[in-house]
């Protein structure tokens, strides 16, 4: 398991406020996906497939401020959601959203932590 941050999410009430908001307070490049009703925030450069190039930067995304992400997400990165959630919970940690699809890029879950923080698990496809 890497356990590294992987990703952020910012919840947002007006995206158009957000998105600028963002992009003049730090140069954030934020592109909307309107069919999945979530923004990619590129927080530094990017390579032709939109990855990072620049070890250490982290981008993220922004979606409309709803349950359970009402607040800003850190996403981590595991090997295995499900066995990743087991622990958590063996921990006393709780699942807010168990594994969901992010299409061919991997999968996606939230949990709270034992001080009820919510928290964003990532496990990339592998090939």
């Amino acid at each position: 398991m890497s356990g590294k941050v992987v990703h952020f999410e910012i919840p947002y009430d007006d995206a158009g406020r957000a998105s600028k908001f963002y992009s003049e307070a730090f140069g954030w490049s934020i592109n909307e996906i309107p069919d999945l009703h979530y923004a990619i925030v590129q927080t530094g450069p990017v390579g032709d497939g939109g990855f990072p190039t620049e070890v250490g930067y982290i981008g993220g995304g922004m979606l409309k401020r709803e349950s359970p992400t009402d607040r800003p997400v850190i996403t981590i990165d595991v090997d295995d959601i499900d066995e990743a959630l087991k622990n958590i919970e063996s921990l006393g940690g709780m699942t807010v959203l168990g594994r969901q699809d992010v299409g061919d890029m991997g999968w996606a879950a939230y949990f709270k932590d034992v001080e009820g923080n919510l928290m964003g698990l990532w496990q990339a496809r592998r090939a």
